[in-house]
């Protein structure tokens, strides 16, 4: 099994910052894509920000400029720097890996359980 655990989350004023990690743990062959997405109260989830095996990189409009995804593939894990945050990125935030767990097996998506971002205005 693979697991992935997000931390990192919290409270925040309008104008600050957070850093969410997410490592991968289990039995892991390779990752391929990771990313993060999110989802507020009475709203369907919507992707944040993605990273490739080869670290490009790709982001909502609503955050570019503001958030830096990044990934250490040495412990498996993904990185979302958050700066500038507004009121409107108060979200559950969810991250996600494309594992592979043998050579031969196919690739599945693996998913944490999410960590809770409140910004105050």
């Amino acid at each position: 099994q693979v697991q992935l655990v997000e931390s990192g989350g919290g409270l925040v004023q309008a104008g600050g910052s957070l850093r969410l990690s997410c490592p991968a743990s289990g039995t892991i062959f390779s990752i391929n894509g990771m990313g993060w997405y999110r989802q507020a109260p009475g709203k369907q989830r919507e992707l944040v920000a993605t990273i490739t095996s080869s670290s490009s990189t790709n982001y909502a409009d609503s955050v570019k400029g503001r958030f830096t995804i990044s990934r250490d593939n040495a412990k498996n894990t993904v990185y979302l720097q958050m700066n500038s945050l507004k009121p409107e990125d108060t979200a559950v935030y969810y991250c996600y890996a494309v594992v592979k767990r043998d050579s031969w097996s196919t690739e599945y998506s693996y998913w944490g359980q999410g960590t809770q971002v409140t910004v105050s205005s």
